[in-house]
């Protein structure tokens, strides 16, 4: 004989009012997890980096999720890119392009409208490929957009468009507020950040102030106080006097973390250990910076 079941609404769920017993479906998760009952998860969700978010993850991308220090060199710095294209309204802006790169300062270079910037926006994700499938340092921009960010920080080549606070220490301070320091530690980063920018006699200044360089150069103090893992410089030396590009160029080339820089100055791209070169949205020449940049040259004349 078959036992009638009170109505779905009218059964009770829990005999006692236990937020976590082990006969809930919270406990059997708890006990499936190997936790006590009354523990549903330990630690908190930051970041990405639960246990929970983890496991979601694939295999090869878990390491970097959980890198302590994107600095610290405990996975390959590589940028990957296997048959991406890019279109913006029916035009091809970037044609079929593979490639891969480990070095520690990539120059890009090329005529107006050749695909140098489209480029550089694949690599954190503001322009998605039309087709192909991009990796940076192991992420995929677009599906791991997040994450991406974090190990990713972009100078545009406009400066007013990424300065939002109005004074220079509370600009920079702001890139930190995601990482939850202590107000000692944020103090430190902001200080360090504008020592090396040449910007720590005008930590108390208005943003609205600055000239044109030292907005560049505060820029340049709000990526690199996070300390990402990948720096992608847009056109970071345009518009500048001399004193104020050989700072950056200084500030480039003392930089711990891989640097993808687009750039028309020659001489800043003839620094870096190797160049592409784009033309009509084509990769066109690929090797170390000086022959690249010569042969550029050259041609252009």
């Amino acid at each position: 004989m078959l036992r009638r079941r009170h109505p779905r609404h009218l059964r009770r769920r829990h005999p006692l009012p236990v937020p976590c017993d082990r006969r809930s479906p919270r406990g059997r998760r708890a006990r499936q997890r190997g936790l006590p009952a009354g523990r549903r998860h330990q630690g908190r969700r930051r970041c990405g980096r639960h246990p929970r978010t983890l496991a979601r993850l694939p295999p090869s991308i878990r390491s970097v999720a959980r890198e302590p220090s994107p600095v610290t060199g405990v996975r390959p710095r590589t940028i990957e890119l296997d048959h991406v294209s890019i279109d913006y309204e029916g035009r091809t802006a970037l044609e079929t392009t593979t490639l891969s790169l480990d070095e520690h300062r990539v120059a890009v270079i090329g005529s107006n409208g050749s695909g140098k910037s489209s480029f550089a926006r694949l690599l954190n994700g503001l322009t998605r490929p039309a087709r192909g499938e991009v990796r940076v340092h192991g992420l995929d921009p677009v599906r791991q957009s997040r994450l991406v960010r974090e190990r990713v920080g972009f100078v545009f080549a406009n400066a007013d468009a990424q300065i939002v606070m109005p004074t220079v220490r509370e600009d920079v301070a702001l890139s930190l507020r995601r990482l939850r320091l202590t107000a000692s530690e944020t103090a430190k980063r902001v200080d360090d950040a504008l020592e090396r920018t040449g910007l720590a006699g005008l930590a108390d200044a208005s943003t609205r102030s600055l000239s044109g360089g030292q907005k560049q150069l505060l820029a340049f103090a709000t990526v690199t106080v996070s300390e990402p893992a990948l720096i992608v410089a847009d056109e970071p030396t345009a518009s500048l006097d001399a004193v104020n590009a050989r700072r950056i160029r200084e500030l480039i080339r003392a930089l711990p973390q891989q640097v993808v820089v687009v750039t028309h100055d020659l001489r800043l791209a003839a620094e870096c250990d190797i160049a592409l070169r784009f033309e009509s949205g084509r990769l066109v020449a690929r090797g170390p910076a000086a022959d690249v940049v010569a042969r550029y040259d050259e041609e252009h004349r």
